[in-house]
């Protein structure tokens, strides 16, 4: 009796396994990569995560990551809360747990180069963190000129050797996705430009001024130059785009609503990749990704 019973749970097991490998090509199939797109705040984020289909909030420390698709591809949206560390820890995460096809930082920021205005958008060419430097020696009482401070290269290690990068340059691919819809964006136009990220609001427009001229930005917030970073790091594909919320240069106060127009451009933006992802799989391979970089004069 026991030996039938032995018997019958061998052939039980060697169905199941036969079952399991009775179509590989079928089992193999790797998942697909989703699209992860990064804001800060709620008013960055909360009408990509309403477009998401079966979403599902998932928690990593503090930070909340939004999963679900948007025209049936996976898509993952990642509040990263505000600043340059918030925004790297955010984006390590986003990488290590869903293994991204292509990350989008997107969001507000303030406007620095005078033939922009509010509601204007612009597609990351490249970012920049404008708030490293190093100053030379100088005596007490001789006063800070913060004018003469030095930029600083970002060291960033990538297949582990140590690069000194001036800034980091947007998806060759994405951006052209970008602009193949930005003719969608009534609110302002959309350029190419540079986004300058630091800890920093700046107000002052001599401040202003100098940062623009220093590194040609087309506007200041507190994330996407950090997230590249980490994007360079794990060689995933990247790409910042930015609303003007507000314009000192012009004295353009803040709207709330600059939030939603950026999501609702993304929202193109992103539908634009899925398409062109389902008509060409390997349209983000690394031989369309660029990766040099431009010095700071």
């Amino acid at each position: 009796m026991k030996k039938r019973i032995l018997a019958f749970i061998l052939a039980t097991l060697m169905s199941f396994t036969l079952v399991s490998f009775a179509n590989p090509e079928e089992n193999s199939q790797p998942a697909l990569k989703p699209i992860i797109i990064q804001g800060a705040m709620d008013v960055e984020t909360e009408n990509l995560v309403a477009q998401l289909q079966n979403v599902e909030k998932i928690t990593y420390g503090g930070w909340f990551f939004y999963k679900g698709t948007i025209d049936d591809y996976p898509v993952v949206v990642a509040k990263t809360e505000i600043g340059m560390t918030n925004a790297a820890a955010s984006t390590l995460l986003a990488i290590e747990k869903f293994n991204p096809l292509a990350i989008i930082n997107q969001g507000t920021s303030g406007g620095h180069d005078p033939s922009l205005h509010r509601y204007d958008i612009v597609i990351g060419k490249k970012s920049v963190n404008f708030g490293s430097f190093r100053s030379e020696h100088s005596d007490y009482d001789k006063g800070i000129h913060t004018e003469n401070w030095i930029p600083m290269d970002i060291n960033v290690s990538v297949d582990g050797e140590i690069k000194e990068l001036k800034d980091f340059e947007g998806n060759a691919t994405l951006i052209k996705s970008a602009k193949n819809v930005m003719n969608t964006y009534k609110k302002g136009k959309v350029v190419e430009g540079v986004i300058g990220s630091a800890d920093q609001w700046n107000r002052e427009l001599d401040r202003i001024k100098w940062i623009h001229e220093k590194y040609a930005t087309s506007v200041e917030e507190m994330e996407t130059a950090s997230a590249a970073q980490i994007a360079k790091t794990y060689k995933v594909p990247f790409l910042g785009i930015r609303i003007l919320s507000n314009s000192e240069v012009h004295d353009e106060g803040y709207d709330r609503n600059s939030g939603e127009y950026c999501q609702d451009f993304v929202l193109n933006v992103t539908k634009e990749l899925i398409k062109e992802y389902k008509e060409n799989k390997d349209f983000l391979q690394p031989k369309n990704i660029s990766t040099n970089n431009t010095s700071i004069q």
